[in-house]
């Protein structure tokens, strides 16, 4: 028999194995990822600066370890050139894997801006743990970090260099921090909180250079100032990985395209997570993630079952001020009424009826969110 394959062994990846093997320890299951196979927490990243923590102490367990608690069978460093459909193979340099049924869980990508300069080479991105690991390296015996983008992962890295010593300027298009999840009275206090622990904000503005300037760097703006920095990381999205699956043939649009089980248009090719497309959602946050893994474990375990999103809220890593968002889903209209102060702020996101469909909790706000979290409707029911 031919084993499950999952590809990619993020929090997507081997959440799946984790739930699949709840239900069945007998399926055969096989693991291909590009790296190491480490298994970690990624959420962890933008904040293990300032907790004392190296790259290595965030790894919890070995790609051997995984294996042997998986009872699979785990192929690292092993890049998947093609899927052969019809015939049910991965295609590598060096060979081929048949599988029963295949997962994609190849999560995203960080989007690159289009950047000139001798120097555009050198900005860094964060999305795994060897990225993070050449952050770090970078980091020895540099000061001054600039960060491209100021939304969810701007902001986290932001608060945990400037609470760790380091002089952080933030660059971004928009005009307040967060902007896609928060009203602008909690993003003016997102600005402000991070303001107090050191970040210099250039807001409502757009890099055009990033250029060598011994002994660092140096960013030209579209409006001819200069910002200098030792370090400077692009944190400006994610585009979920989907060649893979369009070269294969299978439907793409933002992300690979899956129904409510979780299935793309190749019977018997399922994905989730970062790369995955559900009923027009891209989700690349951690409960809708297991909410996909428990759903599709039972059914690749003989127990069909469609995945369900409850309001699923987000927790910003940002200790220089607690936030918890969950956001409106795309194109529901209504608006935002705010109350509180500066820094404990509470605001709903209601329709014209006057029903909650989304809500920003800042400071001791915060804990609302259980009990708001109950008002609100299921994004996928």
């Amino acid at each position: 028999m031919e084993p499950i394959v999952i590809v990619g062994t993020g929090l997507a990846g081997y959440g799946l194995a984790r739930e699949l093997r709840k239900l069945d320890r007998e399926l055969p299951l096989a693991i291909v990822t590009a790296d190491d196979g480490s298994s970690y927490s990624k959420p962890n990243l933008s904040n293990a600066l300032a907790a004392g923590r190296t790259p290595q102490q965030l790894v919890g367990a070995s790609a051997e370890t995984m294996a042997r608690q998986l009872g699979a069978a785990i192929r690292t460093h092993a890049r998947v050139d093609a899927i052969d459909v019809p015939g049910r193979r991965l295609l590598f340099a060096d060979g081929e894997l048949r599988y029963s049924r295949l997962v994609l869980a190849l999560g995203a990508e960080p989007i690159r801006l289009p950047l000139e300069g001798n120097a555009a080479h050198e900005v860094l991105s964060v999305n795994d743990l060897a990225d993070y690991a050449r952050l770090r390296e970078r980091l020895e015996g540099a000061l001054r970090i600039a960060i491209l983008g100021a939304g969810l992962i701007g902001c986290e890295f932001a608060n945990d260099f400037a609470v760790s010593g380091h002089p952080v300027d933030v660059i971004d298009l928009a005009h307040q921090p967060l902007g896609r999840l928060l009203p602008a009275e909690a993003g003016r206090a997102m600005r402000d909180a991070l303001s107090r622990a050191g970040v210099r904000w250039h807001l409502g503005r757009t890099v055009a250079a990033v250029e060598h300037a011994p002994p660092g760097l140096e960013i030209r703006l579209a409006d001819g100032a200069r910002i200098g920095a030792d370090v400077v990381l692009s944190a400006v999205g994610l585009r979920p990985r989907t060649r893979l699956a369009q070269t294969a043939g299978i439907a793409v649009n933002r992300g690979i395209v899956v129904d409510r089980a979780l299935e793309t248009s190749a019977p018997g090719v399922y994905a989730l997570g970062d790369c995955a497309e559900v009923e027009g959602h891209v989700l690349p946050f951690v409960m809708p993630i297991m909410h996909a893994a428990r759903a599709l474990a039972a059914t690749l375990a003989g127990r069909p079952q469609r995945v369900s999103y409850p309001a699923m809220p987000v927790v910003v890593k940002t200790p220089a001020l607690p936030t918890v968002v969950c956001p409106p889903a795309p194109g529901r209209s209504g608006g935002w009424t705010v109350a509180g102060g500066a820094h404990s702020l509470a605001a709903r996101f209601l329709d014209a009826d006057g029903a909650m469909l989304g809500f920003a909790l800042t400071g001791e706000e915060c804990s609302k969110r259980q009990a708001w979290t109950r008002e609100l409707p299921p994004l996928l029911a």
